[in-house]
């Protein structure tokens, strides 16, 4: 009974003492200081979530700072540790908030020229496709125009051939008319030759058939 009343002092006494420091940690105007400063860098909606391990370090350095009391010698090596170790987590996060930043905006940059080449890329299909169909169109230009030429070789060769045969019918319609010309002067000299001629055997016209002298009829008085 009396060993268990000691062992039970001894962890009292023991927990008082460990409790001792954050005890006075309540009284340390430096470590309030402190633990308010990391809380609001551990609490900003920006920085808050950047250099977890700095800030652990600088919580670490707070803990062992309250562990001392300000009137300790080793209070000042302490404070300026923690001092520091919140500073740096500040920075890290600080540096870390403007890597995040500026890897945003290599990202958005290199969206940006990303964009901006599908957009010259796009140009420069449809200026490819509208010189390919502006060439379609002079090409079938050219064989319409090729066909037209080809057609009115065509036209003017029949033309040709249609001009040929209209001067052969022409020529052969003038020899029909220059040989029923000369039948019609021939005609006309033969019945002019024959009218001087009847003309010279009595007046009688050619036309008149010459009158022949009726034969008496032999009348016998007896028979």
């Amino acid at each position: 009974m009396k060993r268990s009343t000691i062992l039970f002092s001894a962890l009292a006494l023991a927990l008082a003492f460990s409790a001792a420091p954050a005890f006075a940690a309540t009284d340390d105007l430096d470590v309030r200081r402190l633990n308010s400063s990391l809380d609001q860098l551990s609490s900003d909606p920006t920085l808050g979530g950047y250099a977890q391990s700095e800030q652990a370090r600088a919580r670490e350095a707070i803990n062992q700072l309250a562990q001392f009391k300000p009137k300790d010698k080793q209070h000042p090596h302490y404070l300026y540790l923690a001092e520091r170790r919140v500073d740096i987590a500040k920075a890290a996060a600080q540096l870390q908030d403007a890597q995040s930043k500026s890897s945003q905006l290599d990202r958005e940059h290199d969206a940006i020229l990303l964009e901006a080449s599908r957009l010259d890329a796009e140009m420069a299909r449809r200026q490819l496709e509208q010189q390919r169909m502006q060439n379609q169109m002079i090409q079938e230009e050219a064989a319409r125009l090729q066909q037209q030429g080809v057609e009115y070789s065509q036209a003017l060769d029949q033309a040709k051939a249609e001009g040929e045969k209209a001067r052969q019918v022409a020529a052969a319609q003038a020899k029909v008319a220059n040989a029923a010309k000369k039948q019609a002067a021939v005609a006309e000299a033969a019945a002019r030759a024959m009218r001087d001629l009847n003309s010279s055997d009595g007046g009688a016209p050619a036309n008149t058939p010459a009158t022949s002298t009726p034969k008496k009829s032999k009348k016998s008085g007896g028979n």
